[in-house]
């Protein structure tokens, strides 16, 4: 019997929808938490895919951990909340190639990849659509990089440790990209607000005045 969770990565806790999922089972739900929490807990912050595979006669069970999707490890890696809502122009981090790796190797094991590279390659995709720089360039750059094999020496390797060196180097340049960023939003929103103002006050000036009618003749007596 395969039943699938959607965990909380090393906090899952009891509930009434956990209870409905393994009552027909009959397994033991504590151990089933102890267990998850426990496969789960390098995951923290993160919503887990997980499978228990139950022998009902029995009544043990294993547990399959699923890593979870590319964006959310992404997220947790750099520290970022979300991704971009306009990716051409608003970029939300800046990776070095190193924790892209990182991120490949965390989620091959559940990826249709044939090698590590081509892993990495797949996860510089993702970070196109969520705005997120890799090496000062934009992650549809690195994606050909990748397959001219600029990092081959880096991948073959299995390199995740970024340098402090590195990291401030990435960190100085997304820092002002960043201010560059924030300037031209400001620009562009109040750029938006004359215009609103501008067309309230033509519409104001362009409203027709209410016609005056003449007042009527006094009655004589």
């Amino acid at each position: 019997m395969i039943i699938k969770i959607l965990a909380e990565g090393g906090e899952m806790k009891p509930g009434p929808a956990l209870s409905q999922k393994l009552g027909p089972a009959g397994i033991n739900i504590g151990q089933v938490i102890s267990k998850v929490n426990d496969a789960t807990k390098n995951f923290k912050g993160m919503k887990v895919p997980v499978e228990l595979d139950v022998n009902t006669s029995t009544k043990n069970f294993e547990v399959k951990v699923f890593s979870p999707p590319v964006s959310g490890l992404l997220k947790k890696e750099l520290k970022i909340d979300k991704g971009s809502g306009a990716q051409k122009k608003v970029n939300v981090a800046n990776a070095s190639i190193e924790q892209i790796i990182s991120v490949a190797k965390t989620k091959l094991p559940n990826m249709l990849c044939n090698d590590l590279k081509s892993a990495v390659k797949t996860v510089a995709g993702s970070c196109v659509s969520l705005g997120i720089l890799i090496e000062n360039k934009p992650a549809s750059e690195i994606e050909q990089d990748i397959e001219d094999g600029k990092f081959d020496k880096e991948i073959s390797e299995e390199k995740t440790e970024t340098s402090e060196e590195k990291k401030e180097e990435l960190k100085k340049y997304f820092t002002e990209l960043k201010d560059k960023q924030d300037q031209l939003i400001k620009q562009q929103e109040k750029a938006k607000e004359a215009e609103v103002e501008k067309a309230e006050t033509v519409k104001k000036t362009e409203a027709p005045k209410a016609e005056v009618k003449p007042a009527a003749p006094k009655k004589k007596t």
